[in-house]
């Protein structure tokens, strides 16, 4: 009896050691195996994994490392055990996609065994925590479209530059058919990989058009990073005229568009919403459409290409409500920085008139709020 007792405890000594890990505020021990591997990770990788309430278990073997963080947001403190692993388990995570790095002696690196992924200006891992919100990301039995990478030729930048296409399915069976055009613009710190990655495109759109809730249509991913930052008027100027100069051009000639405003759309989220402002008040003889996603004049950093805007439209209010079939604004709820901003702006074009949309999920500044963006924008278009 006394030797089953020390050989249980012997045992229970031995787990610990191998499961420990950082204990958060309100975060219990788990059972190893009550959680799954995130789909985020590299092909066999057990770590992270993500438990049913949430929670994500980190297991990372560093024996010469003094200190090891994870920073998802709100840096998290690693344990080492004796085995040289350093553990965690963190408190439950929101849903959907979120980006995270390690900080290794003070040293910000991706996570060797998780995808990465050119988020935060830099290279990150990424975790995906299950979405129970609706399955319109979900990969399922329906015709799938393409993700094409192209290369093309800028005489702004004079360099070869790179876009990604969404093709709906059909595309290269059905040879005859025109197709409308969205072109989706990436936030500051990311870039054409934005979207069709992080963003999930060519599932949302496949499953909206196997749904008959979307038109079938062209999706162009391009990198909205020119100028000396997106942010200043100087990137936004030069957006503009690569969008006209020469992304629409190199489209339109390699793919079978329909070469119309009232066939072509331009959306961003963050930064990509400040292009879209930009470009497309300034451009409605090239889109009808405009999606605006968590975004709005920064303030008092813009303040000037804010009024400029404002009075443009003050003396040209009715022509760009004519020439608009919609301008859709979106914001992810108060949590969203882009918030106030945001609704500041909404207050300006009341005072203006100028008809708009807007529609508002609560989960601010992230990838689950843009995809769902998506997911309510592009049924709106070229009806």
């Amino acid at each position: 009896m006394k030797r089953t007792i020390y050989l249980l405890f012997a045992l229970l000594l031995t787990g610990l050691s191998v499961w420990g890990q950082a204990m958060p505020p309100g975060a219990a021990m788990h059972m190893p195996g009550s959680g799954v591997p995130a789909s985020s990770n590299i092909r066999s990788a057990k770590y992270p994994e993500v438990l049913p309430d949430h929670r994500v278990v980190f297991r990372i073997k560093a024996p010469d490392v003094q200190k090891m963080q994870v920073d998802l947001g709100r840096k998290y403190d690693m344990v080492k055990d004796r085995a040289g692993y350093w553990n965690l388990t963190t408190d439950s995570i929101g849903e959907g996609f979120h980006y995270y790095t390690l900080l290794v002696d003070g040293l910000a690196v991706a996570d060797p065994s998780s995808e990465s992924f050119y988020g935060m200006g830099s290279m990150a891992s990424g975790i995906e925590i299950p979405f129970s919100g609706g399955d319109y990301y979900a990969e399922k039995d329906v015709p799938h479209g393409g993700i094409r990478i192209k290369r093309y030729y800028s005489t702004v930048t004079n360099s070869w530059r790179q876009l990604y296409i969404y093709t709906p399915p059909g595309y290269d069976t059905v040879t005859d058919d025109k197709y409308p055009v969205l072109y989706l613009l990436h936030g500051g710190g990311e870039d054409e990989r934005g979207w069709a990655t992080q963003g999930k495109t060519a599932l949302i759109m496949d499953n909206l058009i196997a749904a008959s809730k979307a038109k079938p249509m062209l999706v162009v991913m391009p990198d909205a990073n020119l100028g000396a930052g997106g942010f200043g008027e100087d990137g936004l100027k030069a957006f503009e005229s690569e969008i006209r100069q020469c992304i629409i051009p190199f489209i339109d000639k390699n793919y079978r568009t329909r070469n119309t405003s009232a066939s072509r759309a331009l959306a961003g989220l963050s930064m990509g919403g400040l292009n879209t402002l930009y470009t497309g008040i300034y451009n409605t003889d090239l889109f009808s459409y405009l999606g605006v996603l968590s975004s709005g004049w920064i303030l008092p950093a813009q303040s000037g290409i804010a009024s400029a805007q404002y009075d443009y439209l003050r003396q040209n209010g009715p022509k760009v409500n004519g020439a608009l079939k919609l301008l859709w604004i979106s914001e992810g709820g108060k949590e969203d920085i882009a918030y106030k901003n945001g609704h500041i702006m909404l207050g300006r074009l009341d005072e203006l008139h100028i008809r708009y949309s807007y529609y508002e999920y609560p989960g601010g500044h992230t990838w689950p709020v843009w995809r769902n963006d998506l997911y309510h924008f592009a049924p709106l278009l070229f009806r």
